[in-house]
């Protein structure tokens, strides 16, 4: 099963991708030869229009053909992409990059939908309390809300296990709110507490499942998916970031999963359900839109770099030029995901992918 739904997502996002770059070139009055899904050889195709609409072998990828791509003098430059002006082309080359980031809001908007939207309590609340734990010794109750942990004030649950951990072995005075009335409680956190549970035994939360009504729920499930979205985004340029400091300060970037590793976390979101699954197609297309919007040659943002230096000086970069440090880019590019898909290998055979 884990097979068939790694190529239902791959398709997912590639379709998406490519159906941006499709939409902003009929809309920009360029002509679509060809909008495939995988790389040749072809198994199906039905021409419609001007415009080929292909399923290939290989389900590794997508493409949008062009009509007119590179320059050329022996074409209608009315329909061909290169002799369009620089805000159509700009507006094609990002187009793929907006519909995966969209993907990601919808997704995430999804979730919210049927999950709910955290919303914060200001305080620090008692979900439940281990049987035989220092909290249970020392008589703390469910609902219980903490107020204070050795006289400092917490109103989050990472302030509450930072503070209970730095009094490990020492005895400690809780104040909680219950009811109408403050508790003044005596508790040692324990030092090597069982699998499972923290210093105290205590399960805490500072935040709940909100449920708007359903006339908000649009509205607020499409922020939400915006704001997660775009905490990925951010997520994602800081993780790349910090493998290329990485990289060139000779250390082997870690966390990067090529085909194998996304198999791999596919078959774990899969098997965790669907909204694992639906969260785990939103931060993978968040990814392949942050990292098809890099500056090299052969990706969305390499093109989309050309078009810059070219509104800089006011010229054209050499066709020949950019021809060529596009092939160029993709032979980098293949060869970063062969040693990405090495490492996936290593990891595979020396105990398997953490995620």
């Amino acid at each position: 099963m884990t097979p068939f739904i790694f190529l239902i997502v791959l398709s997912i996002l590639i379709f998406v991708h490519e159906l941006g770059h499709f939409i902003a070139a009929r809309r920009s009055g360029v002509k679509v030869e060809e909008f495939g899904l995988g790389f040749p050889p072809r198994i199906w195709s039905r021409r419609r229009g001007d415009t080929v609409y292909s399923i290939n072998l290989l389900p590794i990828g997508g493409f949008v053909r062009l009509y007119g791509e590179e320059h050329s003098v022996n074409v209608d430059k009315t329909q061909a992409y290169y002799h369009k002006g620089r805000l159509a082309r700009t507006a094609i080359v990002v187009s793929g990059v907006l519909m995966n980031f969209l993907l990601a809001v919808f997704a995430f908007a999804a979730i919210t939908w049927f999950v709910g939207v955290p919303r914060d309590l200001g305080h620090v609340k008692v979900l439940s309390v281990s049987e035989n734990s220092p909290a249970s010794q020392a008589g703390l109750l469910t609902d219980d809300v903490v107020v204070a942990v050795a006289g400092q004030n917490v109103v989050q649950t990472k302030e509450f296990i930072e503070t209970v951990n730095n009094r490990r072995g020492k005895e400690t005075e809780l104040v909680v709110r219950r009811g109408s009335e403050e508790v003044k409680l005596k508790v040692t956190p324990r030092e090597n507490p069982p699998q499972g549970q923290g210093a105290l035994g205590v399960g805490i939360t500072s935040s709940e499942i909100y449920n708007p009504p359903l006339a908000e729920k649009p509205f607020v499930s499409l922020f939400e998916g915006f704001k997660q979205a775009t905490f990925w985004v951010k997520a994602t340029v800081l993780g790349i970031t910090d493998s290329l400091v990485k990289v060139f300060g000779g250390k082997a970037p870690e966390g990067l999963a090529g085909p194998i590793g996304i198999y791999q976390i596919t078959e774990i979101a899969a098997g965790q359900g669907i909204l694992a699954l639906l969260s785990f197609i939103a931060i993978l297309s968040v990814n392949l839109a942050v990292l098809n919007i890099l500056p090299i040659p052969a990706l969305d943002g390499g093109r989309l770099l050309f078009i810059g230096v070219e509104a800089l000086f006011g010229r054209r970069v050499l066709p020949t030029f950019e021809k060529y440090a596009h092939r160029v880019g993709m032979i980098i590019l293949l060869a970063l995901i062969f040693l990405i898909t090495i490492g996936d290998i290593k990891r595979l055979f020396s105990g398997g992918f953490n995620f």
